[in-house]
């Protein structure tokens, strides 16, 4: 069991996730987890008043299946598989978090400072978490995918578009990280 509590060298998540690039592309697939909610909106029937949403969402049943599995695997791996001791993250990065305000990871994927209990009863934090929603959403509708799909999909194809859009998302990380997050907290 220690090699799914530990995390797994590079190279042989890189090697997995490009053979499974492989397989989607063999089979005339594309991976992103946006596309999804596309799905998921198509499903309700709203196409028939919003023609982005009137497609024929049942071809991506395999995708659905997709997030299914993110979920469940995620949920597995957090209640399961998860060793908080072998995440190492710089110590400089840590002090500078508390100087914003978030406490230390301490084996935890999500700060309490903006996802427990006491963040939803600020108004400040509901707001953040709302528009950063709202953002993430109309970015990765404007960007024509999200960043799994762009970086993971697109890049695997070559496709200059999701270069680009891969390019635009590091540098939009770098100046949230850098200039947006210090001004917030």
């Amino acid at each position: 069991m220690e090699i799914f509590t530990q995390t797994w060298h590079w190279a042989i998540s890189g090697f997995l996730i490009g053979f499974v690039m492989l397989l989607l592309t063999y089979f005339g697939k594309t991976f992103g987890m946006s596309s999804n909610l596309r799905s998921f909106c198509s499903m309700t029937g709203i196409g028939k008043k919003v023609s982005f949403f009137d497609w024929d969402w049942k071809s991506q049943r395999w995708n659905l299946v997709v997030v299914l599995g993110a979920m469940i695997g995620g949920y597995v791996a957090v209640h399961f598989l998860s060793d908080s001791s072998n995440v190492a993250i710089n110590p400089e990065t840590i002090s500078q978090l508390q100087n914003l305000g978030f406490d230390a990871p301490n084996g935890k994927l999500l700060p309490d400072f903006l996802f427990g209990s006491d963040a939803l009863q600020s108004p400040k934090m509901i707001a953040i978490l709302l528009i950063g929603g709202i953002l993430i959403g109309f970015g990765s509708r404007y960007a024509g995918g999200c960043t799994s799909g762009h970086a993971i999909s697109g890049l695997s194809n070559l496709q200059l578009p999701s270069l680009k859009a891969v390019i635009g998302f590091f540098i939009g990380g770098l100046i949230m990280s850098h200039f947006v997050l210090p001004l917030l907290f």
